[in-house]
């Protein structure tokens, strides 16, 4: 199988990496985490200007009916960069849950202003109970007035707290665990009713806790058909798994870069660190693992379109115990071969351990994941 870029993805690749080369250094970066949002408006402008937030939508919805490798290409610039801003939350969730579940006529209205930068979208759907229980929501929605009435609290939005509308699940029937009764609803975030309490991760990204008491929308914010949104949501959530495969390649491959170039000044006996061959043979490691991570996340991404949704929740539990092993095991070495520094504020690699904690523990942890895989019996009955 030809894993090689074709020309256009090639370029788009070259494009990204440019734009994060010369507007991501990382002393920008902490002054985009030192603006209003957390993140950079006129950086956002520029991926809009690029057409990356217009890259998986279709061409007759404004698009440029992009599929995952694409996807995976940004999200690897995203983490060599540790970006800060919401396109996990605006493109790859919130987007794909609109082509997945709204009407030409929602897409109509909203994808424009996506696409051109203008409208910010979060997924609003872990709650403090369901722990990686895709089907446990507690939120509820009740039909009144030919519209709906919400409430519930959603935990660890994120970017929840500057999205200008939230998709929000909600309950209409069954009980919390139950796949069937669950609905999406677009929401204002500015609406009576809805409260967000935002705040920063350990990554330094932003994330919102959010309260919806009795907020009353109108019939034209149902997304798909009540009830029949758990396929969706489980669709994106295992597209948003692939995305951060990606993501945490693209951080343990320049985690692993800069640590290779710190052992070659950092001296120690009058001689560079890098010249103990107990150290090189940690940096192989570090190489190995990293490689490992990436074959595991093309896997993803070449599954991410599966229409077997077992198949595909078997490829993604298995890149996401790769990803989450690789990524502890560079994340941790490049600290400690660093040293004391590496743990510093001023000192990259700590902000590299910090998001690729974060990206482990997302959307299920290895734990979680590696259980859910031998329930599912593992990748070798899937290919039997």
């Amino acid at each position: 199988m030809n894993f090689d870029l074709n020309e256009e993805q090639r370029m788009l690749k070259d494009a990204v990496d440019r734009l994060v080369l010369d507007q991501y250094a990382f002393d920008q970066r902490a002054r985009c985490q030192d603006q209003a949002d957390g993140w950079s408006r006129p950086l956002w402008a520029q991926f809009a200007d690029l057409g990356l937030l217009g890259l998986p939508f279709a061409e007759e919805d404004g698009g440029f009916g992009a599929g995952p490798v694409e996807t995976q290409i940004v999200m690897e610039a995203i983490g060599r960069g540790l970006l800060l801003e919401p396109y996990l939350a605006t493109v790859v969730l919130s987007g794909g849950l609109l082509r997945a579940a709204a009407s030409d006529a929602q897409r109509a209205e909203l994808l424009p202003a996506l696409i051109g930068g203008d409208l910010l979208l979060a997924f609003a759907h872990s709650e403090a109970q369901a722990r990686y229980h895709l089907a446990d929501v507690a939120t509820t929605a009740r039909q009144e007035g030919g519209g709906w009435v919400l409430n519930g609290a959603k935990r660890f939005v994120l970017h929840g707290d500057c999205a200008n509308k939230l998709l929000v699940s909600a309950r209409v029937s069954g009980n919390r665990r139950d796949e069937d009764g669950i609905a999406l609803f677009l929401v204002d975030a500015t609406a009576a009713g809805v409260s967000r309490r935002g705040y920063l991760t350990q990554d330094r990204l932003r994330a919102a806790d959010i309260t919806l008491d009795g907020v009353r929308v109108g019939a034209a914010a149902l997304l798909g058909e009540a009830g029949k949104a758990f396929g969706a949501i489980e669709q994106v959530v295992d597209a948003a798994i692939a995305a951060l495969c990606a993501e945490a390649v693209g951080a343990m491959e320049q985690a692993q870069a800069l640590t290779v170039d710190y052992l070659k000044v950092r001296k120690q006996f009058g001689v560079a660190i890098g010249s103990f061959q107990a150290l090189q043979h940690k940096a192989v490691d570090m190489l190995v693992m990293t490689e490992q991570a990436r074959s595991m996340a093309l896997y993803a991404s070449m599954m991410v379109n599966d229409p077997d949704p077992l198949e595909r929740r078997r490829a993604m539990s298995a890149a996401k115990v790769q990803i989450g092993r690789s990524a502890r095991f560079v994340s941790q070495q490049a600290v400690q071969l660093h040293g004391g520094i590496g743990v510093t504020e001023e000192c990259q690699i700590g902000h590299y351990m910090r998001r690729l904690s974060m990206l482990e523990f997302m959307f299920g942890d290895t734990d979680h994941h590696l259980a859910q895989l031998a329930r599912d019996g593992g990748l070798i009955a899937a290919h039997a």
